[in-house]
């Protein structure tokens, strides 16, 4: 039998409604000035990774799905001239914002918090008619549920087959929705509660490939707008969605490794502010490979491909199923999101280029037979060294065949603690990205639209999204 929460441990404040008093007595002045800088950076970044992936074949499929679910309707998509109804075109912006695996991580959570919120506060909050400011409140809301919740399990979703972005989506999209709908604290709750009910996201598409990952942000603002309405209209929904006894910790991590402990974690809402600590991504590939990906990149100038007999990397314990297993399977990825989670081609691909880059994930990079034959001399191994899960260091070691070894470990991965992306930075990545679907000037208006968020409407924002006919 699983292990009962309840039973063990007392809450004076269901943390639910804990997280909806806070949500609900949030203001545009409370946040402080500097995380709405950064909440608008992280917001920036998200939608310049949305818009690299609107030409991919996942997105047209999911456009084409989303459509016909519901027809054209009012709200918009990243880089695309359709319109749809809100909960269409929520989830069409989730599957893109998401798609690329190039998006935010919250490290010690280990989930994607702005792929966890952005999709329902666009959507919804154009479709609501508020103003920026409005949908950056309910936002930053929406990130702190999401991180705190994600930050209690300790990782152990991912340990029992889950997608934590996918499970915590779920509550943090509820929250953004509610929040936009002006809804009372009481109205948070339940929409929370009843969120756990859609809460889900099972890791099967590392086996083959498969797109399901992308869906799980997009799905996540569908049953958030939808628990939001509910809930308003006065659905009766558990008041102990996270801690009762068949709540989100005992069905979803039953032996935890480590004790659940959400109230912690709320301790310093309005005091901490763990959305500014959320990394940007320098390298479109799970998070988990960065520090290694990292350390091979110094190593590219100090050593040729052909000198090499063999190379080592060391990754963090706890992420070695994810990225390293198995060994045959993870040497030559058969697509490009197998790719992503292949710490042998992405550490292979920077030790012969110096760089990763989306270009590094197209169909001809996976069958580069130097790559392949470089990323068949790596192996894997637990780093002694790590600093997980407070940064996803790691380690490469390179043999060359004259018999001497090179070494580099990075224990703070770039994009992260101090060594974030500076403004400057973000932006560079954004036109980066931005510019593969949209023109130069409209990629422009986009980024000034969102650095003066407050002085713009959602519907204005949205509108810069789409692409012009």
């Amino acid at each position: 039998m699983p292990h009962d929460l309840s039973a063990t441990t007392t809450f004076e404040i269901p943390p639910a409604q804990v997280l909806a008093d806070f949500a609900a007595g949030l203001t545009f002045e409370t946040v402080p000035q500097a995380v709405r800088t950064r909440a608008k950076l992280l917001i920036l970044d998200a939608l310049g990774v949305g818009l690299a992936a609107s030409s991919e074949d996942f997105a047209d499929a999911a456009v084409a799905a989303a459509t016909a679910l519901g027809g054209e309707g009012g709200c918009s998509v990243i880089g695309r001239s359709v319109r749809l109804s809100v909960r269409d075109a929520a989830l069409a912006n989730g599957i893109l914002i998401h798609g690329l695996d190039f998006d935010d991580t919250h490290l010690a959570s280990i989930v994607h918090p702005t792929a966890s919120c952005l999709p329902c506060a666009l959507s919804f909050g154009e479709f609501l008619g508020v103003d920026g400011s409005a949908m950056l409140v309910a936002y930053a809301a929406g990130m702190e549920t999401a991180i705190r919740v994600g930050a209690a399990a300790k990782g152990g979703f991912h340990h029992t087959g889950f997608h934590a972005t996918g499970i915590v989506a779920h509550f943090s999209s509820a929250v953004v929705a509610a929040r936009l709908l002006g809804a009372p604290a009481s109205v948070m709750a339940a929409a929370q509660g009843i969120a756990a009910s859609t809460a889900a996201g099972v890791q099967v598409f590392l086996e083959d490939g498969a797109w399901t990952k992308r869906l799980h942000p997009g799905w996540a603002a569908v049953a958030g707008i939808t628990a939001a309405r509910l809930a308003e209209s006065g659905f009766r929904a558990p008041a102990r969605p996270y801690e009762g006894r068949f709540g989100l910790f005992e069905t979803h991590l039953q032996h935890p490794t480590a004790p659940i402990d959400l109230p912690a974690e709320l301790a310093s809402l309005g005091e901490v502010w763990e959305l500014a600590e959320t990394a940007i991504k320098p390298y479109p590939v799970c998070h988990f490979i960065h520090g290694c990906a990292d350390a091979a990149i110094e190593l590219f100038s100090e050593v040729s491909a052909r000198d090499i007999a063999r190379v080592e990397a060391y990754l963090p314990r706890d992420t070695m199923p994810i990225v390293a297993e198995p060994a045959a399977a993870k040497i030559r990825p058969a697509n490009e999101y197998e790719a992503k989670f292949s710490a042998q081609f992405v550490v292979a691909t920077c030790l012969l280029k110096g760089a990763f880059g989306l270009a590094d994930l197209k169909p001809a990079a996976l069958v580069d037979s130097t790559i392949l034959d470089l990323a068949g001399r790596v192996t894997c191994h637990v780093d002694p060294d790590s600093a997980f899960p407070t940064y996803f260091s790691g380690g490469v070691k390179l043999v060359l065949r004259d018999g001497s070894e090179l070494f580099r470990h990075v224990r703070i991965n770039t994009g992260t603690g101090e060594r974030a992306l500076t403004e400057a930075g973000v932006c560079n990545k954004f036109f980066a990205c931005a510019e593969m679907t949209l023109p130069r000037g409209q990629v422009e208006e986009i980024r000034d639209a969102v650095l003066n968020l407050e002085n713009h409407t959602v519907g204005e924002l949205a509108s810069l999204l789409r692409r012009r006919q």
